[in-house]
């Protein structure tokens, strides 16, 4: 492989971690990837652990959604949430592990 093809996939990765970032520096946002964390849960069940309106974690679910970050699905009435990628949750783990570490 190239150092040109090494270097532009240095830079997609850079580039999918700045959006990832990015769309994660909401406190709401990274509470609910928090919440959700590496498993699948529905919108109400978020909505109770995070403590706000249906309305505003459906506004920034969507906006997670937008960037590739959180995928859901509908099961009978309910939409399911889940980090859609890894990585994303590899991420959150790290963050966790740095300004969440357990005594």
């Amino acid at each position: 492989m190239s150092d040109l093809n090494l270097f532009e996939m240095k830079e997609d990765n850079i580039l999918k971690a700045s959006k990832a970032l990015k769309a994660m520096g909401h406190p709401l946002r990274l509470k609910i990837l928090c919440v959700i964390g590496d498993g699948e849960l529905p919108v109400m069940d978020i909505v109770a652990k995070v403590g706000t309106t249906q309305s505003n974690v459906s506004q920034h679910i969507d906006i997670l959604r937008e960037k590739g970050i959180v995928s859901s699905r509908r099961e009978g009435s309910k939409i399911l949430c889940k980090v859609a990628d890894k990585e994303i949750i590899n991420l959150l783990g790290a963050m966790q592990d740095t300004f969440c570490p357990t005594l």
